[in-house]
């Protein structure tokens, strides 16, 4: 099978078995998203769920989180992995979109990385989520869900498996990819135990072919 016939097949397989696909994330502005996104790293989306809501009850957009504190942030925070550096990065980021955005997150990933606590894997989130962009954040899942399935091959990376995925990927179906291999990457292809018996890529998957090898 060529890497064409591969990626044709992968994404046809995932649109069958899930034909939603979108980000477990609670919010409801792209501030909201871009807030989350931020609080999500190296923590997962329930435990965020699970904060967010008091958080944006008292802080609904970047006006009213630029008026706080970092230690008042802190105090909504404070469950979620590195709360002190991303009550600075949320402090520090509501301030520079009121003062050099009008309060609103840019729709330019390149603009949008100017923020505190924004890397590329975060404005490429907010960027494919809320503003349809053709952009693929590559976190862990899809890092190893990648590799694994054969996507990818010697990808060092995030941005090295980013730039394959972009390459096969149509333009239209990126965003939605993105969130396939997530939910394939958190749910069926964990990074300690896969469940390759309950997988509906198993008799195509690289990682499946080597026994279980995780081994390029």
């Amino acid at each position: 099978m060529t890497k064409k016939e591969l990626y044709s097949t992968v994404l046809a397989r995932f649109e069958e078995a899930m034909p939603v696909a979108e980000t477990e994330l609670h919010y409801g502005t792209p501030f909201q998203l871009l807030v989350a996104v931020i609080l999500s790293a190296q923590c997962t989306d329930k435990r965020v769920n699970m904060v967010t809501p008091a958080l944006f009850a008292a802080y609904p957009d970047a006006y009213a989180m630029a008026q706080a504190s970092e230690d008042e942030i802190f105090e909504y925070v404070k469950s979620v992995s590195y709360p002190r550096s991303k009550s600075q990065h949320l402090a520090a980021a509501a301030r520079m979109l009121v003062s050099d955005f009008g309060g609103a997150v840019p729709s330019d990933i390149g603009q949008m990385q100017r923020l505190p606590g924004v890397g590329r894997k975060t404005a490429n989130v907010v960027a494919a989520v809320v503003f349809g962009r053709s952009a693929m954040p590559v976190d862990t899942h899809v890092f190893r869900v990648s590799n694994r399935i054969g996507l990818t091959v010697n990808s060092k990376t995030p941005l090295q498996t980013e730039r394959t995925l972009v390459k096969y990927i149509p333009e239209a179906l990126v965003p939605k990819a993105h969130h396939w291999l997530i939910l394939h990457g958190r749910y069926v292809c964990q990074a300690r135990k896969p469940k390759c018996d309950a997988c509906f890529l198993s008799d195509i998957c690289r990682h499946c072919k080597k026994g279980g090898s995780d081994a390029v």
